[in-house]
């Protein structure tokens, strides 16, 4: 029996680039609390999004998950 384990760093979205994204929505300052909320929640967001474009593109018998993969998914995933 083949054991896989998955493990994914704590932060894959880096602090900097979720601070400058609340900045870019027009904050002029921003809260160490904020970012890292935030910064859960897209990344939580974005592999539910991942996970569901590699289903469709499997289901397309394809290894290569592409934009329209991205795009379908993010359709069918409710926003968080």
């Amino acid at each position: 029996m083949k054991i896989v384990v998955f493990w994914m760093p704590p932060d894959e979205l880096s602090t900097a680039a979720v601070r400058r994204l609340i900045e870019k929505a027009g904050a002029d300052r921003v809260g160490d609390d904020a970012v890292e909320e935030l910064g859960k929640i897209l990344e939580d967001f974005a592999v539910k999004v991942g996970k569901e474009a590699t289903g469709l593109a499997r289901h397309a018998g394809r290894k290569t998950v592409k934009a329209q993969d991205i795009q379908l998914a993010i359709k069918r995933i409710p926003p968080p």
